[in-house]
C-alpha cells in the first residue's frame, strides 16, 4: 500500500498563512492552557517570503475542575478556567484575543474515508477544481439526512476536519498535486474526522461565555502531531499518541497528513485515581507520589525503597505512613499497561496499521511517567519517543515539554491554516458497514 506524494502540501499552497496575532486554547481535563503567538513573514518587504516561525508572547494555564475524560461536565467551572487563563497569557502578551482555535478530545472522534469525484471534462485542473471537490465533501455529508427543520438530531455529529489523503486522474493514482494536469475525471479520498454535535456545542458555549469567538477546532491528537512530528516521520508513518489527564488520542500520519485518527477515554488521571484507591491517600497526594517516585515499570529494588503515604482524614500533624514503593509501582503500571493495550488494539482495528511504520512519538503531560515510553516500546511493539514541541520560539521552560505540544499544534494550524478548506458541517451517522466499505475500497486502490 502506498501513496505518492502529499496532498497536505496543495491544502497549505490554497490557504496563505496568516500573519499577526492568534491565539489558541487547551482545554483538558487536568488544565485549560491559552497561548498567544505572532506570526509573520521571514522577510516582510516581500509578500511571497516564506512565514518565520511564530513567536510565543504571552501563555497562561489554570487547572480545569470543570472537564472529566476531555468532556466538559460543568460549563460555569470551565469558563472560570478559560477566563482566568486567557486573562493571564493577555497580560503577558499585552494583547487583547477575541477568538481562539480550540482543541477537540470530546464527543467521541470518529475517522472514515470518503471517495468524491468531479468531471473535468478533459480540462486543465486549477484551484478552482480542487475547490469544487472539496466542496463536494460537504454536499455528500448533507446528504447523508440533515434532519429537515435544520434541529441536531440525536446521531448528529459535526464535521471538524476533512483532509485529503489521495489524488487520482482518470483512475491514476499517486498524484501529488492535480493542478495544471489534464483530464476526464478528478477523484480523491477525503479524510472526514467528526465529532458528537452535543460536545461540540457545550465547548463552543462555556468559549462563547468568555466572550470570544472560535475560530476553528482542532483534534488534540492532531495538533500534537502537527507542533512534534519532523517531515520524514509524518511522510514515512508514523503513530501519535497523545496522553491527557482524562484521555489519550492517537493519530497515524502517513505521506505529511493525518490519515486515522482515535480517542480513548482513559488518561493520566485515572492512574492517580487507582493510586489514591490502593494506598488511601488524597488524589493531591497521589499525584505527587506518581509524580515523584512512580515508574510505569516496576522493578525488583521497590521492595526495599519506602515512600511517605499520607493517609486520607488524617491529621496534617500525624506521621506519614510508610510504605513499599513497590506497592505504588504495582497500582501504576497494570493501569499504563491497559492503557498502551487499548491503543494497540484500536491500531490494529483501525486497518491502518501498514500506514504507522515502525515509529511512535508519546505527548501529553501522562506521557512524562517514569518509564512509559520503555513500556510503549515493549506493548506496541515499535520505536518510541517522546515529542516536543518544534518550529516555535517562545516557549518558556516550564511550558516546552510533551504536555504543551497540543498548543503548540494548534498555533502551527492556526497560522498554516491546513483545513480552511474544510467546511464544518452537521452529518449524521450513516449506515452501518459504510466506513468498512469505503476502506476496502481505498486498500484495494492502494495496494
Amino acid at each position: 500500500m502506498s501513496f505518492d506524494g502529499g496532498t497536505g502540501s496543495v491544502i497549505r499552497k490554497l490557504a496563505k498563512p496568516r500573519t499577526g496575532t492568534v491565539a489558541v486554547l487547551d482545554i483538558g481535563t487536568s488544565k485549560v492552557c491559552c497561548l498567544i503567538a505572532r506570526a509573520g513573514r521571514a522577510n516582510l518587504d516581500d509578500h511571497n517570503a516564506p512565514a518565520a516561525q511564530p513567536r510565543v508572547i504571552g501563555a497562561g494555564h489554570q487547572v480545569c475542575k470543570g472537564v472529566r475524560n476531555g468532556t466538559i461536565v460543568d460549563v460555569e467551572a470551565a469558563a472560570d478556567a478559560i477566563r482566568r487563563a486567557v486573562h493571564m497569557a493577555e497580560q503577558i502578551a499585552q494583547e487583547t484575543i477575541n477568538s481562539v482555535t480550540v482543541n477537540l478530545s470530546a464527543g467521541a472522534p470518529r475517522s472514515e474515508i470518503l471517495g468524491v469525484d468531479v468531471d473535468i471534462g478533459g480540462q486543465e485542473i486549477d484551484e478552482g477544481d480542487l475547490r469544487r471537490i472539496f466542496q463536494q465533501t460537504r454536499t455528500l455529508q448533507q446528504g447523508n439526512g440533515t434532519p429537515a427543520n435544520g434541529m441536531p438530531g440525536a446521531n448528529e455529529r459535526e464535521l471538524i476536519h476533512s483532509i485529503p489523503v489521495g489524488f487520482a486522474i482518470d483512475g491514476q493514482q499517486g498524484i501529488a498535486d492535480p493542478r495544471g494536469m489534464f483530464g476526464q475525471k478528478l477523484s480523491v479520498n477525503m479524510h472526514l474526522v467528526s465529532a458528537s454535535s452535543n460536545a461540540v456545542r457545550t465547548i463552543r458555549a462555556a468559549v462563547q461565555r468568555c466572550h470570544l469567538e472560535i475560530d476553528g477546532f482542532v483534534l488534540s491528537p492532531y495538533a500534537a502531531g502537527l507542533a512534534t512530528l519532523v517531515e520524514d516521520e509524518s511522510d514515512l508513518g508514523v503513530t501519535v499518541v497523545d496522553m491527557g489527564g482524562g484521555t489519550t488520542g492517537l493519530a497515524i500520519f502517513y505521506d505529511g497528513e493525518m490519515v486515522f485518527a482515535d480517542t480513548i477515554p482513559v488518561g493520566g488521571n485515572h492512574v492517580t485515581s487507582d493510586v489514591a484507591r490502593g494506598l488511601s491517600t488524597s488524589l493531591a497526594h497521589a499525584e505527587r507520589l506518581k509524580t515523584l517516585h512512580g515508574n510505569a515499570i516496576a522493578a525488583q529494588t521497590d521492595e526495599h525503597e519506602l515512600i511517605d503515604v499520607p493517609q486520607v482524614g488524617e491529621d496534617e500533624h500525624n506521621p506519614p505512613q510508610q510504605l513499599p514503593r513497590s506497592l505504588l509501582n504495582g497500582i501504576i503500571q497494570p493501569r499504563m499497561e491497559e492503557t498502551f493495550e487499548l491503543v494497540r488494539s484500536r491500531l490494529d482495528d483501525s486497518g491502518f496499521a501498514p500506514f504507522a511504520g515502525r515509529r511512535v512519538v508519546l505527548t501529553g503531560g501522562a506521557s512524562q511517567l517514569q518509564g512509559a515510553r520503555d513500556l510503549a516500546a515493549r506493548i506496541l511493539d515499535k520505536q518510541v519517543r517522546m515529542g516536543r514541541p518544534l518550529r516555535i520560539r517562545g516557549l518558556a521552560e516550564a511550558i516546552a515539554g510533551p504536555a504543551f505540544a497540543t498548543g503548540a499544534g494548534l498555533i502551527a494550524h492556526a497560522i498554516e491554516n491546513p483545513s480552511s478548506l474544510t467546511m464544518p458541517s452537521p452529518v449524521h451517522q450513516g449506515e452501518p458497514g459504510r466506513l468498512t466499505g469505503r476502506l476496502g475500497q481505498w486498500f484495494r486502490e492502494h495496494f
